[in-house]
C-alpha cells in the first residue's frame, strides 16, 4: 500500500547534466567545508582501521582464548552483524534527528566499546564489546556519508568529496594492517585499545566543525522495524554458523532457519505497511540504487570471506608471524590509498557502472589466482599479483559503488540511501563470514601439519573452500554489475507509486 508521508513525492531528482569530458570546472572548497570533509573521513577511517586490526590479531586472540574458528569468527561477526542490521536505522535517525547529533553521540558510545573491548578478560565480553562497537559504527557510518552527500553537490564535487572520504577508509585499512602486525607483537589487546586517541581525536573535529543541520519535521520511527530486521539476521547467521555443530538436519537448524525466514517476511510486511517505514521499497525501483547495492553484498562478503581464510591459513598453518602477514596484505591498501586521488576523474568520464565492472572483474581475477596457493608459497609469484588485483578491485570498484547508490537520491534520503548500501555491504560480509566458517568447520586442527607437507596439503584443502566462495562471489557481482541497463528515465518516470 501506499506510505501516506511519502507517495506524492517522487522517488529521485534529475542529476545535473554531466560536463563534457576534460571541461569540468576545478572544484574549491573553503576552509570550513574541508574540516567538515576531514572530521567525516577521520570517522570511517576508524571503520577501516577496525576491520583490519581484527583481521590479523585474529590467531592470536584465538589461542589465548581458546577459541576454535567457529566462536573466533564471532569477533568479526559480532562486529558487522551489528554494523549490517541497524545501519537502516542509523541513516535514517541521521536524516531524523540530526547527522550532527547521531554522529557525536554514536561516536562516544563507539569510543567506550573500543576501551572495553581492550580490556576484556572474557571472550563472551570481548564478542559483546564488539557487537555494541559495531552498533555504534551504525549510526556514526551513514551519518558521517550523508554530511558528505548533503553539504557536497551531486556531481564533480561530491564526487571528489567520496573519493577522498574513500582515500581515508583506505588508509585506515592500509595503517590497521601495520600497526596490528606491531601491536599483536605486544599483545592482540593493543590491537583494540589503538582505536580509543583516535575516536577522540574525531569526537573533537567532530563537535567543532561539524555543522547543525536541519531535522526532518513530521516524520516518526520504524523501530519495530528495526528490532525484525535485527533479530532475523543475527538468527540467521547464528543457524549458518551452529548448523556443521548441530547437522543441517537438525531441529535447532531447521527451526532456527524457519525462526529467522519469519522474522524477516514479517519486517517486508511491515514496511509495505507502516507510515515511516525504515526501508521505503519504492527506493529500489531505481534501478542503479538496487545494482549498487547488490554489488556491495558481494564485494565486500567476497573479501571479508578471503580475509578469515587467508590469514588463518597463513598464521595458523604455514606459520607466518602477524607482522608477515600484515605486510603481505599491506599492498592492497597501499593501491587503494594510490588510485583514489583519481577515482573521481574516473567516474566522471566513464561512469560509475563501467568503473564497478572493473574493479568486481580485478577482484574476481585476484581470487581466482589465490587458487594456486600451495602448501609453499613464494609471495613474489603466488600472493603478491593477487593482493595487487585486489587493491585495484577495491580503488575502483568502493568508491564507484558508493557514489552509484546515491545518484539521483533527495537530501531527505540520503541517510537511507547511504545506510542502505552500508548494510549491504556489512550484511553480506556477515552471512559470507558466516558461510565460509561452515565450509571450513570440522577440519584438521590449526597448525596439525606445520612441518609435514601431507599434513599441510590437507590443510590447505580444508580452507580452499573458502577461496572458492570468495571467488564465487566476486564473479556474481561481476555479471551484477555487467547485465545490460535499459534506457536511463527522467525523475518523473522512475518514481511510480510506492508499495
Amino acid at each position: 500500500m501506499l506510505n501516506s508521508d511519502t507517495a506524492s513525492r517522487p522517488a529521485v531528482r534529475p542529476s545535473p547534466n554531466p560536463s563534457p569530458a576534460g571541461s569540468a570546472p576545478a572544484v574549491r572548497w573553503s576552509r570550513a567545508r574541508w574540516l567538515l570533509l576531514f572530521a567525516t573521513c577521520i570517522v570511517i577511517a576508524l571503520d577501516g582501521l577496525d576491520v583490519s586490526m581484527v583481521g590479523v590479531a585474529l590467531p592470536s586472540i584465538g589461542k589465548e582464548l581458546g577459541l576454535q574458528p567457529g566462536a573466533l569468527q564471532w569477533i568479526v561477526s559480532g562486529y558487522v552483524l551489528g554494523y549490517g542490521s541497524l545501519l537502516l536505522l542509523g541513516g535514517r535517525l541521521a536524516d531524523l534527528l540530526g547527522r550532527r547529533t547521531v554522529l557525536l553521540v554514536a561516536l562516544s558510545v563507539f569510543t567506550v566499546a573500543s576501551l572495553a573491548g581492550g580490556l576484556s578478560m572474557d571472550a563472551g565480553l570481548l564478542i559483546a564489546s564488539r557487537f555494541v562497537k559495531g552498533v555504534a559504527a551504525a549510526f556514526t557510518a551513514p551519518a558521517a556519508f550523508s554530511l558528505i552527500t548533503t553539504n557536497f553537490e551531486e556531481g564533480p564535487e561530491r564526487n571528489k568529496a567520496i573519493s577522498i572520504f574513500t582515500t581515508f577508509a583506505a588508509s585506515g585499512f592500509s595503517l590497521g594492517l601495520i600497526m596490528s602486525g606491531l601491536m599483536t607483537s605486544l599483545s592482540w589487546r593493543w590491537t583494540f585499545l589503538f582505536s580509543v586517541p583516535l575516536a577522540v581525536l574525531a569526537l573533537v573535529l567532530g563537535f567543532l566543525f561539524v555543522p547543525k543541520d536541519a531535522r526532518e519535521r513530521g516524520a516518526g520511527h520504524d523501530v519495530v522495524g528495526a528490532i525484525l530486521l535485527a533479530a532475523g539476521m543475527l538468527l540467521l547467521v547464528y543457524t549458518v554458523v551452529s548448523a556443521p555443530g548441530a547437522g543441517w538436519g537438525s531441529l535447532p537448524t531447521v527451526l532456527g532457519f524457519v525462526v529467522a525466514g519469519v522474522l524477516l517476511a514479517a519486517f517486508v510486511v511491515l514496511e509495505l505497511r507502516v507510515r515511516h517505514p525504515l526501508i521505503r521499497f519504492g527506493i529500489f525501483r531505481v534501478a542503479s540504487v538496487l545494482r549498487a547495492n547488490l554489488t556491495a553484498i558481494t564485494l565486500f562478503g567476497s573479501y571479508v570471506s578471503f580475509q578469515f581464510v587467508l590469514t588463518l591459513y597463513l598464521q595458523d598453518v604455514l606459520g607466518w608471524s602477524p607482522l608477515a602477514m600484515a605486510l603481505a596484505l599491506l599492498p592492497t591498501g597501499l593501491v587503494v590509498v594510490a588510485s583514489a586521488p583519481f577515482t573521481d576523474r574516473l567516474i566522471d568520464r566513464f561512469g560509475p557502472t563501467t568503473l564497478i565492472v572493473v574493479g568486481l572483474g580485478s577482484l574476481s581475477a585476484g581470487y581466482l589466482l589465490f587458487l594456486r596457493l600451495g602448501t609453499a608459497p613464494v609471495y613474489w609469484l603466488d600472493v603478491l599479483p593477487p593482493v595487487v588485483l585486489l587493491g585495484v578491485g577495491f580503488g575502483v570498484g568502493f568508491p564507484s559503488i558508493q557514489v552509484q547508490a546515491t545518484t539521483g537520491v533527495h537530501d531527505d534520503e540520503q541517510g537511507l540511501a547511504a545506510g542502505l548500501v552500508q548494510t549491504s555491504a556489512q550484511v553480506g560480509g556477515a552471512l559470507a563470514l558466516a558461510v565460509t566458517t561452515a565450509l571450513i568447520a570440522g577440519g584438521p586442527s590449526a597448525g596439525a601439519g606445520s612441518h609435514d607437507p601431507a599434513g599441510l596439503a590437507e590443510q590447505l584443502a580444508h580452507y580452499r573452500p573458502g577461496l572458492y566462495l570468495s571467488a564465487g562471489l566476486a564473479l556474481a557481482g561481476l555479471l551484477i554489475a555487467a547485465l545490460p541497463r535499459r534506457r536511463r528515465r527522467t525523475a518523473v518516470e522512475s518514481a511510480p507509486a510506492e508499495l
